[in-house]
């Protein structure tokens, strides 16, 4: 432990340690070189957290793991951490133009033309995405007009019927944990394209939701830090960081880091609550006050069962009109007891957020509206608001406005001097994914490691 006052010397200093942080240290530790972590809050994990609830483990922040995301899968392996399939067998419910759909695969339960036009507009996406280089979206050949448009804007132009708009809507909330109108389109394909595609960020069964990790998400990231034993400091918020030439200073709650290297891994609009001398360059300033963290509070109830398979429900429901965006079984791998997992999103998320009674309430009448009463009577209930975490401002991920990438892009990676850039919105494959952040992780360490050398 650390006394008030002191000062720690090192080869490289982190800020940060979720995922894309504790990689970036264990990537450089294996690499001999001398680093710490300093981390605000009072445990490890940043946007993944774990907690047992009714004597299971659940996750109240990033869940899922799906194809493609080889590192994340690589790390798992390597930890000896098991994984189970997301349940989705039975009926999967959308609600959208005013009615609900009930099929064994979500978007079926559109009607036929919705889907028509659905599956049209899906097509034109992925062919748009397909232009946007993931390493630098602003270079793409329309990247000005697409950067001056919302998400809501394509979606006015391209789409005609309320219940293909409403599922359209209830995608983007989903993935985004955002509204349509507050994302650019540049930004929308670039995020796509970085997660290979827009059946694959909202797909369960072979897309971004299919895998979830026994003991909870939160699992890799600890894991980590017993790896660096002695190197991760918890409750150190990092107040300034000065740099020059020489090197970097780190002044936090109660300790002083004097480094050669910084690295800070925290969500871009943090890292601009930070005080920087001298201060951060004009473009890399404007970065962090344009890149507003998604807005999701994920609510978590449990049963003695999963009665709703009972009935040869899935536990899934779309809901691009109802307070609760999502929901999903969040049963254990075993079925020994059941769970309920909703998402409000967006506008429904922040109007919810400082009102704990007024939102159970909501968050049980809506699961009981979809699955009946017993809904009403968990045996556990509990919610995270990600917006109330200073150290977060939100989740999954920070996104970005009209203007930004085109703006201010080319400084999301970009080294300040001595001081370096990690996170899961720097990643160039899955962007906003725990697989994008272990990969921003390591590739900030080869980085500061061509440095050292």
């Amino acid at each position: 432990m650390t006394e008030m006052g002191d000062t720690v010397e090192t080869e490289v200093a982190v800020v940060g340690a979720g995922l894309a942080g504790l990689e970036t240290a264990r990537q450089l530790h294996d690499r001999n070189v001398d680093v710490r972590v300093l981390e605000a809050r009072d445990r490890v994990g940043g946007r993944t957290l774990s907690q047992e609830l009714d004597g299971d483990m659940i996750d109240l922040g990033a869940q899922w793991i799906g194809p493609g995301q080889e590192v994340v899968n690589e790390i798992i392996e390597e930890f000896g951490i098991e994984t189970f399939e997301q349940h989705i067998d039975g009926v999967s419910q959308f609600r959208a133009g005013g009615e609900v759909g009930r099929h064994e695969e979500v978007v079926m339960a559109l009607s036929q033309e919705a889907q028509n036009e659905l599956f049209d507009a899906v097509a034109e996406i992925e062919a748009q995405s397909r232009e946007v280089p993931t390493d630098a979206p602003y270079d793409a050949p329309d990247a000005d007009k697409w950067d001056s448009m919302t998400a809501a804007t394509w979606r006015d132009r391209e789409l005609t019927m309320q219940e293909a708009r409403d599922a359209f809507d209830a995608s983007v909330r989903a993935v985004f944990a955002s509204e349509p109108a507050e994302l650019s389109w540049l930004y929308f394909l670039f995020y796509l394209r970085a997660g290979g595609g827009f059946l694959s960020l909202t797909s369960v069964e072979g897309g971004a939701q299919q895998t979830r990790i026994e003991g909870g998400a939160q699992r890799i990231s600890k894991t980590m830090a017993d790896e660096l034993d002695g190197h991760v400091y918890l409750s150190q918020p990092v107040r300034a960081i000065e740099h020059d030439d020489e090197g970097v200073t780190l002044d936090s709650e109660s300790l002083r880091v004097e480094a050669d290297y910084a690295v800070v891994a925290v969500p871009p609009t943090v890292a601009g609550r930070i005080r920087y001398e001298p201060p951060l360059p004009a473009r890399r300033d404007g970065l962090t006050q344009r890149s507003p963290m998604g807005s999701v509070i994920k609510c978590i109830a449990s049963y003695e069962e999963p009665f709703w398979r009972e009935d040869d429900m899935s536990g899934e429901v779309v809901d691009a009109e109802g307070p609760v965006g999502l929901i999903m079984d969040d049963s254990p791998s075993d079925a020994s007891s059941g769970a309920l997992v909703g998402f409000l999103f967006g506008d429904e998320g922040r109007a919810l957020a400082d009102d704990d009674e007024m939102r159970r309430d909501v968050v049980l009448e809506t699961f009981a509206e979809y699955f009946g009463e017993e809904a009403l009577e968990p045996v556990g209930y509990v919610d995270h608001v990600w917006a109330n975490e200073p150290y977060s401002g939100g989740c999954y991920a920070g996104t970005a406005a009209p203007g930004t990438l085109t703006s201010y892009g080319e400084a999301l990676r970009e080294p300040v001097g001595r001081i370096h850039w990690a996170g899961t919105e720097t990643a160039t494959e899955w962007t906003g994914y725990m697989d994008g952040a272990i990969r921003s992780g390591r590739r900030v360490a080869e980085e500061v490691t061509g440095r050292t050398e």
